[in-house]
């Protein structure tokens, strides 16, 4: 069952002193940047310009596991990811991809957690689990952009995919812990829109990203970034402590635009990694999902988004 009062509740990072937050954000951008490889509390530590004990301690108030613990979940439930979309990988392939010393060390890991091997995990169950869980926060009125099955096999939208080459990106963002809480994507939107338009920035391309899988991740772990492009650093005085900077690499996409509500965004969700991924003769890449605004984002409200979904792809 989900914790639907951490869903609903206020998230520690909402309350946290800017700084320390944008000082966690970038420990995560360090770790996920640095997941194939090994690091150290003190690597990571020293890169966010703390101490390692104190580090410690706000990195696990803030996101409730510690930096070992976060890293470690994050490397298995990429692996779940990578092996649902390309069974064929070998375990060693996936276990080294994802940061593991070795198969051994991975499928260890992974029985702990899961309480079985890796080639005895049943990721259809769990990807069901999951939908059901983000149906129960739609019903509820909280979410952005969960996914909802429609009919199998069907394409009641006609959703066309086009498959486009983009150049390197930087933006700024503010995160979003546990987005699946209602309205506060929106709000956050809202916030760093208001940011944006004091440096004059507002009218540049906007997109939001989650950098989690919900159908394999916890709703309660997921990360959500509301983001503008931002070519140039701006001055440092003028960047709020919860404000971050990402630089993306160029990237191979599967563009997908849409004009509608909630439900079609979920049906182009669904529709793209359940019908279109598995022929398409593309893998998914290690790089969240973007939506890509048309103007700025919930420039319509909650009623009705204008987006293109841009799945960063590799050929398989």
């Amino acid at each position: 069952m989900p914790d639907n009062r951490a869903i609903q509740g206020i998230h520690p990072a909402d309350v946290a002193p800017p700084d320390c937050l944008g000082r966690i954000n970038r420990a995560i951008d360090f770790i996920l940047a640095n997941l194939h490889r090994s690091h150290t509390l003190d690597d990571i530590a020293r890169a966010v310009y703390l101490s390692p004990f104190h580090f410690h301690r706000v990195f696990q108030s803030i996101v409730g596991e510690t930096p070992a613990q976060f890293t470690r979940r994050v490397r298995l439930e990429r692996a779940i990811s990578t092996l649902s979309h390309d069974p064929a990988r070998s375990l060693t392939s996936v276990a080294l991809d994802c940061g593991f010393a070795s198969s051994s060390d991975f499928s260890r890991a992974f029985k702990r957690r899961y309480g079985v091997p890796p080639s005895a995990f049943d990721i259809e169950t769990l990807r069901a689990e999951r939908r059901d869980e983000i149906r129960r926060i739609v019903e509820a009125g909280g979410g952005v952009a969960p996914v909802l099955p429609p009919p199998k096999g069907e394409n009641p939208d006609g959703f066309e995919v086009v498959i486009r080459e983009l150049p390197p990106r930087q933006v700024a963002y503010r995160r979003v812990l546990q987005p699946f809480r209602e309205d506060v994507v929106a709000e956050a939107a809202e916030r760093l829109v208001d940011w944006a338009e004091s440096l004059g920035l507002a009218d540049s391309a906007w997109y939001g990203y989650m950098w989690d899988d919900p159908k394999v991740v916890a709703l309660n772990d997921c990360r959500y970034d509301v983001a503008v492009a931002c070519p140039e650093p701006p001055p440092a005085r003028s960047m709020p402590g919860d404000v971050g900077l990402h630089r993306f690499p160029g990237m191979l996409v599967a563009e997908v635009a849409m004009d509608g509500g909630i439900d079609v965004e979920m049906r182009l969700f669904d529709w793209v990694y359940r019908v279109w991924l598995p022929t398409s003769g593309y893998l998914p890449d290690d790089q969240p999902c973007f939506e890509a605004w048309t103007g700025r984002p919930f420039a319509h409200g909650l009623e009705r988004f204008e987006l293109a979904v841009q799945l960063p792809v590799c050929r398989a």
